[in-house]
């Protein structure tokens, strides 16, 4: 970090007294109330925290590499508050021309180690981070397949999130939908709605594909997954797919 205007860690001390600055605790009440998880948040609003991120960005984005902004997330990961990691993630983010192959093990780590331990830190993070990383490294689709048969849940959601924004895109979707049929058996409604939600997105580029994918894994998709999947057919069309796929 020699010779930078700001290190990774003068920018989470930065970012933090910020969000302290524009803590809200009766917003930040509310805001954990909304989780079944046990999460802490500062009470911060999400245009705010945008606005903080691209701040912050504009600092440092011609001195600073992907190792730094990935430095940054290591630190604000540690924090318990979602804002702070909404920050890291956010920075990260813009860095995406610059990922390398080695960010992979490095979010694979952040998840399994509980640092993005709520639906919004990992749908925070994978959507746009992974989802830039895969279009950029293809090869490591493959890869993440198996992080649908890791122990820990967020390991788990990750492996449906990443896909969110790469769902339209034709080379991606047997990728999705044998992660997606992988991850059936799973007994964590966490996982069931970030399943449907990708094959909702999936249905987007190519609904006659998503239906017939539906009909023939039938009673093996969870009803949460497939009531989210099929939210964007016209109703009588959710009504016949619901009674198709009944378990017996």
């Amino acid at each position: 970090m020699k010779g930078k205007t700001l290190s990774p860690a003068g920018v989470a001390r930065r970012a933090r007294a910020a969000l302290g600055a524009r803590a809200d605790p009766v917003r930040a009440r509310g805001a954990e109330r909304y989780f079944k998880e046990t999460v802490k948040c500062y009470g911060v609003a999400a245009p705010e925290i945008h606005a903080l991120a691209a701040g912050i960005y504009g600092l440092i984005k011609t001195d600073w590499t992907v190792d730094d902004a990935i430095g940054l997330c290591d630190i604000l990961y540690a924090d318990a508050e979602l804002e702070a990691k909404a920050v890291g993630s956010l920075i990260l983010k813009r860095f995406n021309r610059s990922y390398t192959p080695a960010l992979f093990a490095k979010v694979k780590g952040w998840l399994a180690s509980d640092r993005l331990a709520s639906w919004a830190a990992v749908d925070g993070l994978c959507p746009d981070v992974m989802g830039a990383f895969l279009l950029r490294y293809p090869a490591y689709v493959d890869r993440i397949k198996a992080w649908a048969f890791h122990r820990n849940r967020w390991v788990k959601r990750a492996s449906l999130v990443s896909f969110i924004k790469l769902a339209r895109r034709e080379e991606f979707l047997p990728a999705i939908c044998e992660i997606s049929a992988s991850i059936f058996p799973v007994d964590d409604d966490l996982i069931h709605k970030a399943n449907g939600w990708l094959l909702r997105e999936a249905g987007k580029a190519d609904p006659g594909r998503l239906e017939r994918f539906l009909l023939a894994r039938g009673p093996a998709i969870p009803r949460t997954t497939l009531r989210y999947a099929i939210e964007r057919f016209p109703g009588a069309k959710r009504k016949a797919l619901l009674l198709k796929t009944k378990p017996k």
